[in-house]
């Protein structure tokens, strides 16, 4: 072993250990990384950035911003409004959304995906009495599921691609992956069907869930536009659903009545609404009502500028035991309160003189630029980062035709993947599907920095015969084993290592092995590239190895344990399927 070779296992190694201590942010550590790596000689200087400039960097980037886009369209929400009433039943419901999750993710990033459903998920968990611990983690793994389907599903299969030029001279492309990947998730969607009784029922999801599924109380004004004026209560709550109920009326400014359902509505009523966030956006939006408190904040750069959060009034709020006309919310903060949740008790008093309670839920517009500043200055903890759509127009129609033509020049090889979604992401920015803020609020530049360290450390491993001598101790081990049985190692190999780096490290690292070993064995380096992408997608053990997995923790009351309960079973199913569906479509030997 040459002196280069220790240097650059040692760095390696070094990420490797930094990353299960977890006390460094794995951003920072691949910049610890390169810089060891350029001080040891093993990285030029003059070739120490060239990771950041790399495709996989802008295609990750640009997918994370179309994937926002098409969270914030609302286009999936109103695609799934008719058959969310007639999932009555528990199998039906892990059926559809598991399914959906799967699909959307193939075509959007999968943490992207899980978070446009999970509110979905949530509403029909309350409406149905389901437990929802029976439908998150189902969820959480159908998107890593259906990351594996296309090229852009995940960054294991974008990095592989790239890592495949250096290797043959081709990238794979779009659709290269749909063959092992649909093999896989459509038997991973039908396991996740009857496979949910595995996990705890009954559970309560942890304080402070992620995503509230409690009443809000808020009030929204009548204005003489609306279709509604001079139609009944009835008929304003039919046209929701069922899922809004008009709680009061306010007349005169100040008189407050409690409706009969036969009641006419008129232009200047301010109707008290209680309703679930995605309820109450959708009825404010349909029914061309207009939230009492939202109006124009001081220092707002434009109406893009404005955002609307949910958050929980912590122990230490300044809020607490005050109304916000006595906190001044607006002239000294710069924010609305647009709708308040106590638990689920209905709200008597008019919103702007409650007096707030610790482990309140509010929903709160204030500038998107200060929202965290904000939001600590009051002592709130916002909840997921979601945007609630209260007041806006989602331009569905503009997010589906940039989606709908990127594919298409992707699978069609018109365009490169890079120009492609890069040009998807600007696309949906000039269209104002979201706007600027939004879009680079979208990109998670610690994986960008992570990606662009790291690719030139990894490196150093085929630079400096890493690879092959790793690839050499693999043969001996797998000499007596078939060429399947060495697919197969290399494929868990990449599953055992993901919980413990970032899937990307970890394709990084194991791919060129893989490569490596594929050469030392005679057979082809092409399933071996697909094994390594399948084997990092795929982390169902833990919930840390993968944004999807902690997402959904918290609001499935969820223990680390639990993980195992459906996710060992799905990883031995991976495993099988995916090593006979590889060697199937990507033949291991030359013909």
């Amino acid at each position: 072993m040459t002196l280069d070779q220790v240097f650059s296992f040692g760095i390696i190694g070094a990420v490797i250990a930094l990353l299960i201590w977890d006390r460094l942010r794995y951003d920072l550590v691949g910049m610890l990384a390169l810089l060891g790596s350029v001080a040891l000689g093993i990285v030029p200087a003059k070739e120490a950035f060239q990771g950041f400039s790399d495709d996989i960097v802008i295609i990750v980037g640009s997918a994370l911003v179309v994937s926002a886009a098409v969270g914030r369209s609302g286009v999936v929400e109103a695609a799934m409004r008719p058959l969310a009433a007639r999932m009555t039943t528990l199998w039906a419901q892990v059926f559809v959304l598991a399914g959906a999750v799967t699909l959307l993710s193939a075509i959007v990033k999968n943490i992207g995906a899980l978070a446009i459903f999970m509110p979905i998920a949530l509403q029909i968990a309350r409406r149905t009495g389901t437990p929802v611990s029976m439908l998150l983690m189902p969820m959480a793994f159908g998107s890593l599921l259906g990351g594996l389907m296309t090229l852009v599903g995940t960054s294991p299969n974008i990095i592989v691609s790239r890592l495949r030029v250096e290797m043959t001279g081709e990238p794979f492309h779009m659709f290269d992956f749909t063959p092992v990947g649909l093999v896989i998730a459509l038997a991973g969607v039908a396991f996740l069907t009857v496979g949910y009784r595995l996990l705890p029922k009954g559970r309560a999801a942890a304080s402070g869930p992620a995503f509230s599924i409690d009443d809000y109380t808020a009030e929204a004004l009548l204005p003489q536009g609306s279709p509604f004026v001079g139609r009944t209560v009835a008929e304003l709550e039919a046209f929701a659903d069922g899922e809004v109920t008009i709680a009061a009326i306010v007349r005169e400014n100040y008189r407050r009545y409690v409706p009969s359902a036969h009641w006419v509505l008129f232009a200047g009523d301010i109707l008290v609404l209680e309703a679930d966030t995605q309820a109450l956006a959708a009825v404010v939006k349909r029914a061309g009502l207009r939230m009492v408190h939202e109006k124009e904040l001081e220092g707002g750069e434009s109406r893009d500028d404005i955002a609307v959060v949910e958050a929980v009034v912590e122990q230490r709020s300044r809020l607490i035991g005050q109304s916000i006309e006595e906190v001044q919310l607006r002239e000294r903060y710069g924010a609305n309160l647009l709708a308040l949740s106590r638990r689920g008790r209905p709200i008597r008093q008019r919103l702007r003189r409650v007096r707030l309670q610790a482990g309140d839920l509010v929903v709160i517009q204030c500038r998107q630029s200060g929202m965290a500043e904000i939001l600590a200055a009051l002592g709130c903890l916002p909840l997921a980062e979601r945007d609630l759509a209260i007041g806006r127009v989602p331009k569905r129609a503009a997010a589906v035709a940039v989606l709908a033509l990127t594919v298409t020049l992707v699978a069609t090889g018109m365009v490169p993947v890079t120009i492609a979604f890069f040009g998807a992401a600007v696309a949906m920015t000039v269209l104002k599907v979201v706007s600027l803020r939004e879009a680079y609020d979208a990109v998670e530049w610690p994986i960008l920095v992570l990606l662009g360290s790291l690719i030139p450390v990894s490196e150093t491993l085929r630079t400096t015969g890493g690879t092959e001598l790793i690839a050499g101790f693999l043969s001996q081990a797998a000499q007596n084993l078939p060429p399947v049985g060495a697919l197969a190692l290399i494929l868990v190999a990449a599953m055992a290592v993901t919980p413990f780096l970032n899937n990307a490290a970890t394709v990084l690292v194991m791919a060129p092995i893989g490569a490596s070993l594929a050469t030392h064995l005679g057979l082809r380096p092409d399933a071996f590239l697909m094994a390594v992408a399948v084997g990092a997608g795929c982390d169902f053990l833990t919930p840390i190895g993968h944004q999807c997995n902690t997402l959904v923790m918290g609001p499935g009351g969820y223990r680390f344990g639990d993980y195992w309960r459906l996710g060992l079973p799905l990883s031995i199913l991976v495993v099988v399927l995916g090593t006979a569906a590889i060697s199937l479509f990507w033949p291991l030997t030359q013909h």
